[in-house]
């Protein structure tokens, strides 16, 4: 498996510095968040340093690597290719840094859409990307503080800021963000 150093150097090579700079800090947002919780901080690291290792590929690029590595592609996806980003981020986790881990996989791969029954590390990744350091949009604070003190309350925050931005532009909206929103609403019973 690659050490941090590697896909570093990988990031290095295929992203500009920008989005580089935000997978470090997304990565570091992840242990944080990791620390808090209890759980595995290298797997965190590895989810959150990788999550957007895909990001240099164009709409052509990742339609081809999700379908040749045997993937449905769905009508939103279609019309949204930067949407699979995430999946073909954690295929070439898989397939290029050796990353074999199914948690980090998956938590690569669904920290764009989220998903219905996400994992701690699904959701500390999600968020992370979300609440980085350098994010700015109005709620960002409030999801910050939500995010320690009561992940589901966070996800459900951040689905709704999502899914508000999706449809005041008119886009279409990803069957997975729905499921994960109204699954965690059920679980924590609002």
């Amino acid at each position: 498996m690659w050490n941090e150093e590697r896909i570093e150097a990988f990031l290095k090579e295929n992203l500009d510095n920008k989005r580089y700079q935000h997978s470090l800090r997304v990565r570091d947002t992840a242990i944080d968040m990791a620390k808090h919780f209890g759980i595995d901080e290298n797997k965190a690291a590895i989810s959150g340093l990788a999550h957007d290792c895909a990001k240099w590929m164009n709409a052509y690029e990742l339609i081809n690597t999700v379908k040749k590595n045997g993937y449905k592609i769905d009508e939103v996806c279609e019309k949204s290719p930067q949407l699979l980003h995430g999946l073909a981020g954690a295929i070439i986790a898989r397939d290029t840094m050796g990353i074999k881990d199914r948690e980090i996989f998956n938590a690569i791969a669904y920290h764009t859409t989220g998903k219905k029954n996400m994992t701690l590390l699904e959701k500390i990744i999600y968020l992370a990307d979300y609440i980085e350091p350098l994010r700015r949009y109005a709620g960002v604070e409030e999801i910050r503080e939500l995010s320690y003190r009561d992940i589901d309350r966070a996800m459900i925050k951040s689905f709704d800021l999502t899914i508000k931005y999706i449809i005041e532009r008119g886009q279409m909206l990803h069957i997975n963000t729905v499921e994960g929103r109204n699954y965690i609403i059920k679980a924590v019973g609002e």
